[in-house]
């Protein structure tokens, strides 16, 4: 009897624990099941950062090298009744990005064709052109097309478009205006007149020879022709408050650089379609 009760006992024991361990095992769709073990939850290694995207090579003929020798030089001149009264000076404008504007006026005049490229040359080198130490007899290497030839070696380009500043005069004067920039004439607030002014010129090379190619006459005649108007052009005119004084001052005028701007601009769009047509 005692035998069976023990029997009874253990089954009854062992039972208890079967039930127990089916209570506490996992099912499929338990939390502890479903979730991932901390091996799976480690974050992955941080992925090499790529490499700093470069600017893709250009490549194909170059059909016309555009070369822009304007600098960032703004004249300011100042003249009185005498020559005794006259003052010039020049302002630093490096901010107004006046040699980006004439490959930006032959792209939107190509159509943005691939085979016109920008060149760029080293500092300083259009500074044999703009002061030669030849005064008297003139000296090939400081001519432009011995400067084009030495910046363009590698350009390998069938032609090149140059744009240079040269000096101008006051209209009805024998007043000299240097390059890009500003003058103020007369005497006293009321009879004193500014105007800007852009003496920008357009030159075309040959490729090979570096020679350089005259535009025709027909070509020649019709730029000269839309030079020319019976008014002044308002685009010059400027208020005698906006005229930079002290000359520095030009540079922190953001009214001066958009009309400095807008002027080089009208000025590249008549001369260079005459050249582009050839």
């Amino acid at each position: 009897m005692t035998m069976l009760r023990n029997s009874a006992a253990a089954v009854i024991l062992i039972s208890c624990f079967t039930a127990t361990g089916w209570a506490q095992a996992p099912s499929a769709t338990s939390p502890a099941a479903s979730s991932p073990s901390k091996t799976a939850t480690k974050k992955a290694a941080p992925k090499a950062k790529a490499a700093a995207k470069q600017p893709a090579a250009e490549t194909g003929p170059c059909r016309l090298g555009v070369i822009s020798a304007l600098g960032d030089r703004f004249s300011v001149h100042k003249f009185g009744l005498t020559i005794f009264e006259n003052e010039e000076s020049e302002a630093l404008v490096n901010g107004w990005g006046l040699d980006d504007m004439p490959f930006a006026r032959v792209r939107a005049a190509t159509g943005a064709d691939p085979s016109v490229r920008r060149i760029a040359y080293p500092k300083g080198a259009f500074e044999p052109y703009y002061n030669p130490k030849s005064r008297f007899l003139p000296d090939p290497n400081e001519g432009l097309p011995a400067i084009v030839r030495s910046i363009t070696a590698n350009a390998n380009c069938e032609r090149y478009l140059v744009i240079t500043k040269y000096n101008g005069i006051v209209p009805g004067t024998k007043l000299e205006i240097n390059g890009i920039g500003v003058y103020s004439q007369g005497i006293g607030s009321f009879a004193r007149h500014s105007h800007l002014f852009a003496n920008v010129a357009v030159s075309m090379y040959d490729g090979t020879t570096y020679e350089k190619i005259s535009r025709s006459l027909a070509a020649f005649g019709a730029s000269f022709s839309a030079g020319l108007g019976l008014t002044e052009d308002p685009l010059t005119k400027l208020d005698n408050s906006l005229f930079p004084d002290p000359p520095e001052s030009a540079s922190s005028s953001a009214t001066l650089k958009e009309r400095t701007r807008a002027l080089v601009s009208a000025r590249l769009d008549r001369m260079i379609p005459v050249y582009l047509q050839q």
